[in-house]
Order: C-alpha cells, then structure tokens, then sequence
C-alpha cells in the first residue's frame, strides 16, 4: 500500500438528489475505510431523501424515487454513518466542494455535530487536476488502465477512486503517500472560514463577511453593531454548516 496512515482514512461518494449543498438530500453513500494496517471496511447505503428526485438527477446516477421509497432516511442512518466513520480522515473525488460539505449539512440537519476540526481531507480530484486535469472515469483509465463501468453508482466511483490515488501516489515522485502531505496538497479552502465561502479570514487571520453588504467586514464587528444581521442570517436560507460557524464566532465573542 503506497498510503501511510496514521489513523483511518475514509474514501466515500455521495449521490443526491441535486449540487446545493444547502437544499439537496443525499440519495446514497458509499464509505470505503482503509486502516493503517491496510485492512478495508466499507459501508454502501441508500436513503430516502423524502423530496422527490429530479429526473435530471436520476438520469445521471441511476437512482429514481421507487428506489428509495422503502429506504431509511438519513435521520435514521446518521448514527451508523457517523459511527462507522469514527475519526477517520476524509477522502473523495471532488469532495472539498461538494461530498464534505453535503454531508456536514445533513449531519447537523438531524442534530450531529460531525466534528471537522480534527480530520483532514484529500480530495483525490485536486491531485489529479494539478496533475493531469481529466474527469474521473478518463483518470480511471489513465492511471489504472481500466474503463469505469457503472460511473456514477457512488460505490463504483468510490473503489475507483481509492484505486486512482494509489496509482497517483506511485506514479508522481512529488506526491507523497502520508494523510498529512496528502491534505494540504489537495486543500481548496484556503481562507474560508465556512464551506460556503460566506465567511473567509482577512490578512490578520479574523474572519469575515465575504458577500453583501457587510463584505470585508470582521463578523465580530457587524455582529456588535447590527445584532440583527445575526438573527437574519440564522433564519435565512443559508447552509448549516456557515450558521454553525456564525454561532461559534457569536459564542466566542
């Protein structure tokens, strides 16, 4: 194995129901958990997101309502997920943008607090982008040498994906095969404070409104003159992940 791990590392896919994190459902989750040993535990479910599937959607991962009528809902399935997971790192193929973020909301949609500030992520996509910037079933073949069949089933991208980053990790002497080189190489978030990117760090490191009308403002700074600004954004259509953050910087004022 060209990982080196010091604790799990937890490759998983989402398919949903759309791309707004904030809105969306998850339709299926697909988790592959390699230890440091080199042992491999996997976890495939799919869930009733109890909003209708958008045809658009279905027609790309093949999943359509009657599938998930009689599945559980996350709500049910959040603990085993969460659990299986444990402290894992995480690791995806475009899952700095969409599978992390996605899943975050829906654990915090049902009252877990997944925690993030311990796990590091690599996303398997960045690499590839940095390297060699093609889509996941063209990096299958590339680095693998094989064809991606059943693409968009989350367990068939999930396992391609593991495979990809192995083969990247042989293949780029400048790659390094540890958790730690591994994130930072694929880290995308840079200054944001939030997922959302609705709030980022300034040069002295404070965080910031990065829209509207309080845009380069320090959070702490709008919140102590316009208390108001914070009712609205909680009440407002914004993802959990970004209120969960706002109440953190509120709470710590």
């Amino acid at each position: 194995m060209n990982l080196t791990l010091e604790k799990p590392l937890a490759f998983f896919d989402l398919e949903s129901t759309g791309v707004n994190v904030a809105t969306d459902r998850i339709v299926e989750i697909s988790i592959l958990k390699v230890l440091p040993s080199g042992e491999k535990e996997s976890l495939t479910k799919r869930v009733n997101p109890q909003v209708p599937i958008p045809i658009e959607a279905s027609e790309v991962h093949g999943i359509y309502d009657f599938d998930v009528m009689n599945e559980p809902t996350f709500a049910e399935l959040a603990k085993e997920i969460a659990d299986f997971i444990g402290d894992a790192d995480l690791a995806g193929y475009n899952s700095n943008r969409f599978d992390v973020p996605m899943l975050v909301e829906e654990f915090l949609r049902v009252g877990i607090d997944f925690d993030m500030k311990n796990r590091r992520m690599v996303d398997v996509q960045s690499i590839f982008y940095k390297q060699e910037q093609r889509t996941l079933e063209a990096a299958y073949k590339f680095y693998c040498d094989k064809t991606l069949e059943n693409a968009h089933s989350a367990e068939a991208d999930i396992q391609a994906t593991y495979e990809v980053l192995e083969s990247q990790i042989s293949r780029y002497d400048d790659v390094e095969g540890s958790v730690d080189f591994l994130a930072e190489y694929t880290e995308m978030r840079g200054n944001l404070v939030d997922f959302a990117g609705r709030i980022v760090y300034n040069a002295d490191k404070e965080p910031c409104f990065n829209f509207g009308k309080h845009k380069g403002k320090t959070v702490e700074e709008v919140l102590r003159r316009e208390p108001s600004y914070f009712s609205w954004m909680m009440q407002g259509d914004f993802p959990q992940y970004t209120k969960k953050v706002l109440q953190e910087i509120k709470d710590n004022m």
